[in-house]
Order: structure tokens, then sequence, then C-alpha cells
């Protein structure tokens, strides 16, 4: 079993504590540890094999989740069994209310296991950085209320599977002419985004050079483009996260408040504390687009960031 790595601070009892799930050894944190960090939010990075059967039994206290991505499905369990673990405790962390954000991957495993649909080689792919559209109820959520002034978002995407339906009750926020579903909550505290806030221009030097030239894109081009938005992918990333952050604060307030042992009751708090965190800001009406599905493939791995 791989120790779980973490972030310590000079005073680990009066700050809220994240629990990052990384699912392949690829799949890395990045930008997420120094971030959360910087927003008071302390951080250990737990790896998907040494994931516990229980919410309880993570590195604690836990008063927020991220699920990161990584190639593979949801359901991939043949090739990762410790998948089946991870949609356990999503479940777990969802039905509690502790806040969670699910990035590509980890999006998927949410949509999967809450009744959405997640599709393989779907016809959605992405690489590189891509333009996200905010919908209307963006506007008031508190992950990404924060960016409604942005006629667009910037985002590095890598993927080939995608989520085809989403949730019964799942909050539509983003979208983009080639992927209709880049963002969605569920709830007041669990968050789903296609895209990888935490990944840097950078990041992309390091990508399959011939994987992305058998798909029709030029690694060259896609980094030169990356770099180009980088700024203005780092700033809208990083409100991103600290909306993130603002939401996990607010949990760990609640839970403080609440005292140990008190169970449903701390998660009341955290579904009141959310609401609360909701920014007031308005956005203009975005018109979700459409994208072609590809039904009844079978499963395949997902690209890795």
């Amino acid at each position: 079993m791989t120790r779980p790595q973490t972030h310590p601070t000079t005073s680990p009892q009066t700050r809220p504590h994240v629990v990052l799930v990384q699912n392949t050894a690829r799949s890395r944190p990045a930008r997420l540890p120094g971030w959360l960090a910087d927003e008071q939010v302390d951080v250990t990075v737990v790896q998907g094999p040494d994931l516990p059967d229980r919410l309880a039994d993570l590195p604690g206290p836990v008063d927020g989740i991220v699920l990161l991505g990584g190639g593979l499905m949801p359901d991939d369990d043949a090739r990762a069994p410790f998948l089946a673990r991870e949609r356990a405790l999503t479940r777990e962390a969802i039905a509690a209310g502790v806040p969670l954000l699910g990035i590509c991957l980890g999006a998927q495993l949410v949509a999967a296991v809450t009744g959405g649909r997640v599709t393989p080689r779907s016809g959605e792919t992405e690489r590189g950085s891509c333009a996200i559209t905010l919908l209307d109820a963006a506007a008031a959520d508190p992950v990404f209320g924060g960016l409604a002034g942005h006629a667009e978002l910037r985002m590095i995407e890598n993927h080939r599977d995608s989520i085809t339906a989403l949730p019964p009750g799942a909050v539509h926020l983003a979208t983009s002419p080639a992927c209709r579903v880049q963002a969605f909550r569920l709830g007041d505290t669990t968050w789903g985004v296609q895209f990888h806030p935490e990944v840097p221009a950078e990041r992309l030097a390091t990508w399959d050079e011939s994987d992305l030239a058998a798909g029709g894109f030029d690694r060259a081009a896609l980094l030169e483009a990356a770099r180009a938005d980088a700024p203005v992918n780092t700033a809208q990333a990083r409100a991103l996260v600290g909306g993130f952050a603002a939401v996990v604060r607010a949990a760990a307030a609640a839970r403080a408040a609440a005292g140990p042992g008190t169970g449903e009751r701390a998660a009341s708090g955290r579904h009141a504390a959310a609401a609360q965190a909701a920014p007031a800001a308005g956005v203009g009406a975005a018109r979700a687009v459409s994208a072609p599905r590809a039904a009844g493939a079978s499963p395949t791995a997902a690209s890795r960031p």
C-alpha cells in the first residue's frame, strides 16, 4: 500500500481537509494541492488502489473529496478493481453531503453512480485548450458563480469518453459545441467537470504524440494554443478551485459546529453552508449544443491528461 501523500500546514487542527483520489500514475493532481493550500485547505493524495471500503477510513477529517481523471471507464473493474470501492465511496459521500468534485473520469463516475449515462468513444472527443460556455444556472452556483462574467472559459481537455445523459435532477452548468456535458451539479455539494482545471499548458508536452496523431491531432499545435491560453486558463481554473474551496470551508465549519458523532445533523449543516456560499452574480443566456453520440460502443479507456 502506498502511504497517502499529505500537504501539511502549521495549524492542521484549524484548517479544512480534502482527499484527492489519484486513479492512475499519469493523472496527477498538478496545480490542485498548491491552490487549495492557498485557499487554507489541507490536502491528502490517496492512490486509487489504496482506497478503503468506507468514507470513515479515509485520512480525515474529510471535509471534501476530489476524484481525478484517468484512462478508465467508471466501471472498468477488470483493469482497476479499486473502482468498485471508489464508486461506493462516491455514493456514501454524496449521501452524507460531503463536498465532492469529480474531474473527467471522476465526473463520469459521479454520473454513473447517480443514474446518468457515460458512453465510451462517444464521438465527443476533445484535446488541448478548448472553449467552454457557461449556462444560465452557473450564475448562482457556489463553484461556478465567480466565473459568471466570462463569455467563455478556456480549459484543458483530453477525453474520448463522455457523459451523454445527466443524472436525474442534475443541474447542467456548462457546455461546448464538441461535448454537451462539460459541468453539472447534483444537490448542494456534488460537482462534475469533463475538463481539467488542475492541468497546466506544459502538461501537453508529455502527451503521447503518436496517439494524438492517430486521432488527427498535432501535439505541437495543441501545446502552442494551450500556452497562448495559459494566462486566461490559469485565472479561470484557479477561480473555480477557489469556489470549491469555499464550499469545503463552509462544510468544515458546519462539521465543527455540529460536533462529533452527529451524523445526519452534520450533513444537514453541510447542505445549508453550501447554499449560503452561493453567489448572486448573473450571467447571460447560453445555448446548449447537442453533440453526436455513439450508443452501444464497447468499453474503452479514456485518454489521460
